[in-house]
């Protein structure tokens, strides 16, 4: 099941940040009290590198924890090339014994990497979460996932903490958000849907929330994406 075709759902992330647990507890409330059903909600999870040696346990374990049948996204959290293949065939086995859906990658930054560990499974993964923003557009990486049609997600996708005011305060980015009466945040989150990245911001607060989404009622024209294009420093702002 591609990863993208969730984006009508509700899609819920996990795992090394400790709140597997609590999420599955809202889960099964929210079916309990029927606001969703559980097809409604596409749950991703990701193996932590710790985990790696023994990747079938901690597929059980988050099974476990989330209080669910089948997890419909896990991922590898990083590369890790000493036994990142035997983690990833642990999942290939979930996948035919239907404890998951889908797989894929997150942080394989190099075309080398990537099919190092695809030339050694079966599965072509889903999706590829790297960061991935307009300092960092992974063009190299996007252009190299063709082949295998897997997509690409992007976290940080507005900078990540602490470097957000870096993006919004771009000239270009916020001359474009002045042209169209529209934010900084949601001038690169359009051009991250007309880029073909999918962008999963994340925020606590309410109106952030709401101003995420209102970005369907425009379009950035092909020399504001050009200008986005421009911005590309393959510069990352975080250091793993």
């Amino acid at each position: 099941m591609p990863a993208y075709r969730v984006m009508k759902g509700r899609l819920i992330t996990a795992r090394i940040y400790g709140n597997e647990a609590d999420v599955g507890r809202g889960i099964q409330r929210a079916i309990e009290e029927g606001f969703v059903t559980r097809e409604e909600i596409f749950v991703t999870t990701k193996m932590w590198t710790d985990d790696f040696d023994n990747g079938a346990e901690a597929i059980n374990a988050s099974l476990e924890r989330l209080g669910l049948d089948y997890i419909d996204l896990m991922i590898l959290h990083h590369s890790q090339p000493s036994n990142d293949v035997e983690a990833y065939q642990a999942m290939e086995q979930a996948v035919s014994e239907g404890k998951l859906r889908s797989i894929g990658l997150s942080n394989y930054y190099t075309p080398e990497d990537f099919d190092r560990l695809v030339n050694a499974t079966s599965i072509t993964p889903a999706l590829l979460q790297n960061e991935t923003h307009p300092y960092h557009q992974s063009m190299e990486m996007k252009e190299h996932l063709r082949q295998y049609g897997t997509v690409m997600e992007s976290w940080f996708p507005l900078g990540g903490r602490g470097n957000t005011q870096t993006l919004f305060h771009d000239e270009v980015i916020s001359g474009i958000a002045q042209a169209h009466g529209k934010t900084s945040a949601q001038i690169i989150l359009r051009w991250h849907l007309q880029a073909g990245n999918i962008a999963i911001p994340g925020s606590s607060n309410e109106d952030h929330i709401q101003e995420n989404f209102e970005i369907f009622d425009f379009e950035l024209t092909d020399e504001e994406m050009e200008q986005m294009t421009g911005l590309d420093r393959n510069e990352r702002f975080a250091g793993y």
